[in-house]
Formats: C-alpha cells, sequence, structure tokens
C-alpha cells in the first residue's frame, strides 16, 4: 500500500472537512479508537515509505541496472516528507496536550 504526497494530502483535507462537520457532535469512544487506528496507519505508512527508500537506495549503490537515480531520489523525498509531517502531527499533539494540561478545571 504505498501513498503519495498528494493521497496525503487529500486525506488531510478529507479529515479537516470531516473535522468541520462534526463540530457539534457529541465525543464517543469510536473517536478515540478511529484517532489511534488513523495514527498506526499513519505511521506504518511511514516506515514503509522509509524501507522502500532504503531499499531502493541500496540496490542502486550495489549497481542493479533496472534502478534509475531518479526512483531512488523520489522515494528519498516521498519518505522525508512523510516523515515530517509525522513530526508535525506530534508536534501539534503536545503542543494540545500541554494547553489542555495548563487549563484550570
Amino acid at each position: 500500500m504505498e501513498i503519495n504526497a498528494t493521497n496525503l494530502l487529500q486525506e488531510m483535507q478529507g479529515l479537516k472537512i470531516e473535522a468541520g462537520n462534526s463540530l457539534g457532535a457529541q465525543p464517543s469512544q469510536n473517536v478515540g479508537a478511529d484517532f489511534g487506528s488513523m495514527l498506526s496507519r499513519a505511521l506504518d505508512n511511514v516506515n514503509e515509505l522509509q524501507g522502500q527508500s532504503n531499499d531502493l537506495r541500496t540496490r542502486f549503490d550495489m549497481g542493479d541496472r533496472s534502478i534509475d537515480l531518479s526512483d531512488v531520489m523520489i522515494a528519498g523525498q516521498k519518505s522525508t516528507i512523510a516523515f515530517e509531517a509525522t513530526v508535525q502531527v506530534r508536534n501539534k499533539v503536545v503542543e494540545a496536550y500541554k494547553t489542555i494540561m495548563n487549563m484550570p478545571v
């Protein structure tokens, strides 16, 4: 299951729209489970992209003539973008957690 930057952007925009539509909805147990599974899938996807990038890079370095340099560079950029997006999501989650913890009760 390969996801490119365009698909990732579309998925994030879809989530933004869903979040906007459900602002008035009451939170439920499913929301936490859905977020957890979505986060898990995203991390698995980043891991898969990094593995593919490393595999292509190793095959290219070993002299595999079926691998083009452009394929190696594109795979590297996909994995870098996915990783950076994951780090930004993590930073936002930590920031939100800190904000919630600093709220007076």
